[in-house]
């Protein structure tokens, strides 16, 4: 990108591949580029050079009507704001992509989701009378409920106490077991990265490791 000083690069010379079901941190300080690295990863930015693949697909070879398509396919997002549309009751906001997507079963299968993630009695209720935790847990049904090839999650636990933010945690690494789904995650927190397969750590816009996490 170019600012008041010129061409200032984000992210350069960064290859990696994951396999699939591969659980994988993206660790370093603020600033570094790890949400821009999330991002690019998705198709939301397009990169100045470089490409990404999602199941052998150059995302960027895709016009932005096909890359959205396919990110309602195959990609799943948690944020730390947990994005929820304050005026859909939780059934409905997991519903919402099945429902993009034509699927008939949209809510018997969201249902199944939220009943999964203990949220079976808050079917009926709108954001703003959930809790952090139960609107992040919201949120996991929501990326998990379309089996993501891919799922994307940018401080999961970044606005939850400790004790919430763990159970939160727990619940995404379950899911992302039960369903395969190749997991990359942005965090600060050394422990949660620790539990992944692998640890990315970038530093100004350079992946300066790309190593198996510690047993």
């Amino acid at each position: 990108m170019t600012d008041s000083g010129g061409v200032l690069d984000i992210l350069c010379d960064i290859d990696f591949e994951l396999q699939r079901g591969q659980t994988v941190a993206i660790v370093g300080a603020s600033g570094s580029g790890k949400s821009t690295l999330l991002t690019l990863m998705a198709g939301l930015d397009t990169p100045t050079r470089g490409t990404v693949r999602i199941d052998g697909t150059d995302i960027f070879a895709l016009d932005e009507d096909q890359r959205a398509a396919l990110r309602a396919r195959k990609v799943g997002f948690v944020f730390q704001s947990f994005q929820l549309l304050g005026n859909l009751t939780a059934l409905e906001n997991v519903m919402l992509p099945l429902e993009l997507a034509g699927r008939r079963d949209a809510r018997a299968a969201a249902t199944q989701l939220l009943q999964r993630v203990g949220l079976g009695q808050r079917l009926g209720h709108y954001p703003k009378l959930l809790s952090g935790g139960e609107q992040q847990r919201v949120a996991l049904a929501r990326a998990f409920v379309v089996q993501p090839a891919l799922l994307l999650a940018d401080e999961p636990t970044g606005s939850l106490d400790f004790a919430t933010g763990a159970r939160v945690m727990e619940l995404m690494f379950e899911l992302n077991r039960e369903q395969g789904t190749t997991l990359v995650l942005v965090t600060h927190d050394r422990a949660i990265a620790q539990r992944c397969q692998r640890l990315i750590t970038v530093e100004a816009g350079r992946a300066l490791e790309v190593a198996e996490a510690p047993a």
